[in-house]
């Protein structure tokens, strides 16, 4: 039986690829007095390639950018300041999300979250999707000291939901981070399905947050 189900963040609830689009586009718009000489899709274009989904921090990306693109009237500290302070106002959750929570919690689940990044920045991402006051914990990697696929974050966060690896299930989209480091404890490890991987070795398989509700339903809820 299932009693706990724990989440990745980024690329799991929270739909990072088309946040970051979103939040890049209205940072040239409005910082456009210090970027207009760049042409907009080659600012954008440059600072997801360099952004690499999330694991580079901003630091390294606008500094790059400042050098590449003589960008003199802001620093790139700046700059910085402008994502961590924006960013959660262009936060976009992956469809169903909300439903999917309120339905776990329906069937008495408990709710974690890990993810890596930041503390702050990270829960302020949480907050803007409105999901907070699901989760039973969340553990973001800068706070906790560690950062998967470390397998004492995942021992952690089932300590304090006070479940055991098999009653548990762990969702992500990354192969390694998420869905390995979760089985490798003995979690069930859930994949949800991102184009950059294919093949992943995973307990299941789900293309839309809803997936989880009829694999449990099915499988594992009792």
């Amino acid at each position: 039986m299932i009693k706990a189900v724990l989440f990745d963040l980024d690329g799991t609830l929270l739909n990072r690829d088309e946040s970051v689009k979103r939040f890049i586009h209205t940072q040239y718009e409005r910082l456009n007095r210090v970027v207009g000489h760049i042409p907009r899709e080659t600012y954008i274009k440059r600072f997801i390639e360099l952004d690499q989904r999330g694991y580079v921090w901003k630091d390294k990306v606008y500094q790059q950018l400042v050098g590449e693109f003589q960008i003199t009237v802001m620093t790139w500290e700046e700059l910085l300041q402008d994502y961590i302070a924006g960013f959660k106002h262009h936060c976009v959750p992956f469809p169903n999300l909300i439903t999917t929570l309120e339905k776990l919690k329906n069937y008495n689940i408990r709710l974690g979250i890990i993810t890596n990044g930041r503390g702050q920045f990270q829960l302020d991402n949480i907050n803007a999707l409105g999901i907070e006051k699901y989760f039973d914990t969340i553990l973001i990697s800068e706070w906790e000291g560690m950062k998967k696929p470390n397998p004492e974050i995942f021992k952690r966060a089932l300590k304090q939901l006070n479940v055991s690896p098999h009653q548990s299930v762990f969702v992500g989209d990354h192969p390694e981070n998420d869905v390995k480091a979760a089985q490798n404890i003995g979690m069930i490890g859930i994949w949800k399905r991102d184009p950059q991987w294919n093949q992943v070795e995973a307990d299941y398989i789900i293309e839309d947050l809803a997936d989880l509700l009829l694999f449990l339903k099915k499988e594992y809820v009792k």
